[in-house]
């Protein structure tokens, strides 16, 4: 009901989602690379929505999704060969400064990555090789 402008989204290409939502927040492709924009899912007395830098990878960002049992829960891959897990905040509160898990892939740029609808706690990454 309520549309979100000013939003630059990013040119680079991702492989996997460009914008992804949760219960709580909405995450999409930004402009600059390695960097995902956060914007509530609700906003709160009719104001208007703040887009936040999540500042998530060195290399572009090319695949992203939330957990289907914790709304709070995103992972990130990207072109630097990693998969970060984020603890997001209750609206209103600052974004985290790093990831609470750090995975390295290994075998080449993460091109996609995708938690499982049906077991808690399982994330599929899946890279070139």
């Amino acid at each position: 009901q309520a549309w979100i402008g000013g939003i630059r989204a990013g040119s680079i290409t991702s492989y996997g989602n460009n914008v992804k939502a949760s219960c709580c927040w909405i995450a999409f492709n930004a402009e600059a690379s390695g960097v995902l924009g956060i914007v509530p899912l609700e906003c709160e007395d009719g104001s208007k929505r703040t887009v936040t830098p999540l500042c998530c990878h060195s290399d572009v960002v090319t695949d992203f999704d939330f957990s289907p049992f914790d709304q709070l829960l995103l992972a990130t891959g990207s072109a630097d060969e990693t998969v970060k897990v984020w603890r997001l905040p209750q609206s209103g509160q600052d974004m985290p400064s790093s990831a609470g898990l750090t995975l390295g892939s290994g075998g080449g740029p993460v091109d996609m990555l995708q938690f499982h609808p049906t077991a808690d706690g399982t994330l599929a990454s899946g890279t070139g090789r």
